[in-house]
This record gives structure tokens, sequence and C-alpha cells, in this order.
């Protein structure tokens, strides 16, 4: 193989990445937006006292009735969840592993930090490790929203003992978090959502 041919392979092979990284439902300009579009935008607004600026709202668009009713969601796992911030924060960073989701991952881990959640498990859970040295309650949510997610279901003696800590409601919030991260990661992954600019992948993919 010559010189010239090697280099134009490597090049193709770069372009061919970058396209498939590429942004494929970028934000829509205002002045292109529907009306629908625009009340979406502003009912975002009015519930969370910030602009709609980007994913996974800024791709959702597209279909503006789904802004409000899944914000929605998103405010009740912020401020009226069943179970505690550190334990919200830890199922969502279980769902963001399973589907490689950087931009989940990256949002939520800072917070997960903030609510008590350690390096050493967060570092675990983005090597797709179980994490080592956990609490009771920790342990619990790790092997209820893995089962949920590798398995489609989850066993009786995992069933039982969430209920015996947590209740009914928390099992369905535990559920519902696997549920609804795995909604937003569906999206962003096929729509492509790139991070901030400047801002590294936390997770790498799991090998096929």
């Amino acid at each position: 193989m010559t010189k010239l041919v090697s280099t134009l392979l490597i090049f193709g092979f770069a372009l061919s990445a970058r396209l498939c990284a590429q942004d494929r439902m970028p934000p829509i300009p205002a002045e292109r937006m529907t009306e629908a579009q625009k009340k979406a935008v502003q009912d975002y607004k009015d519930l969370r006292k910030q602009d709609l600026t980007g994913p996974p709202w800024s791709v959702m668009l597209r279909v503006p009735d789904l802004v409000v009713p899944s914000l929605e969601l998103r405010l009740h796992n912020s401020n009226n969840s069943a179970l505690s911030p550190k334990l919200t924060e830890f199922a969502i960073m279980i769902a963001a592993r399973q589907w490689t989701n950087n931009y989940e991952w990256a949002a939520h881990s800072t917070l997960a930090g903030r609510a008590g959640l350690s390096p050493a498990i967060l570092a675990a859970i983005a090597d797709g490790r179980r994490p080592e040295h956990m609490a009771e309650d920790e342990a619990l949510i790790y092997d209820f929203c893995t089962e949920l997610l590798h398995n489609q279901s989850v066993s009786d003696p995992t069933y039982a003992s969430m209920l015996a800590k947590f209740g009914e409601a928390g099992i369905v919030e535990a559920a519902s978090l696997e549920g609804y991260y795995t909604y937003l990661s569906m999206i962003m992954n096929t729509a492509r959502s790139p991070l901030a600019p400047g801002a590294k992948p936390g997770l790498a993919p799991f090998p096929k």
C-alpha cells in the first residue's frame, strides 16, 4: 500500500468518525420554531425558571407536547422523590452508564457527589463494575436498578429487600428513574447530542 493511499484511508476514517459523531438534531433557531414549539419553550421557562437551551429538551422540541410532561417528571425527581437525593442520583448514574450517555453522566455526576455518592462508587459505575463498600441502601438500589436494566425484571429476593427498606413508593420511584433516564438517553443517543464544547466524555462504550 502506498503512502498516499494510506493517508487517504486514514483521512477517510477520520472523516467518517466525525460525521458519525455529528449532532443530528441541533437546537432549533427561534425564527424557525412553530407556534407549538415556541409555546413549549415558554412553558418550560415558566416551570423551570430557566431557558430551554440544550438536550434532551432541544431534541424533544421536535414533538413539543412531550416537553412539559417530561419536565414535570424531572422536577419530581429533583424535588419530591420518595428516595433520598443520593439514591436518586445513584439510580440516574446507573441508567446513564447502561446507555453510555455522556450528557446525563456529565450533568449528574457533580450532583451525585454533592448528594453524598462517593467518587469510588462513581468510578466503579463508570467502569461497569459493581462498587465495593456500598452502604446497605446503596447496594439495594444498585442491585434493583442493574437487574431491571439487564434482565428486564427484578428477582423476588431483590424485590423483597427493596420493599422492606423503601416500601412500594420507593420501588416505583427506582423503576421510574431507570425508565425515565433510559427514555432521555435513547432520545439523545439517537440524536447524537454532543457534550458542551471542551467537555470530555466520562464514559467509554462497553466492549461489543
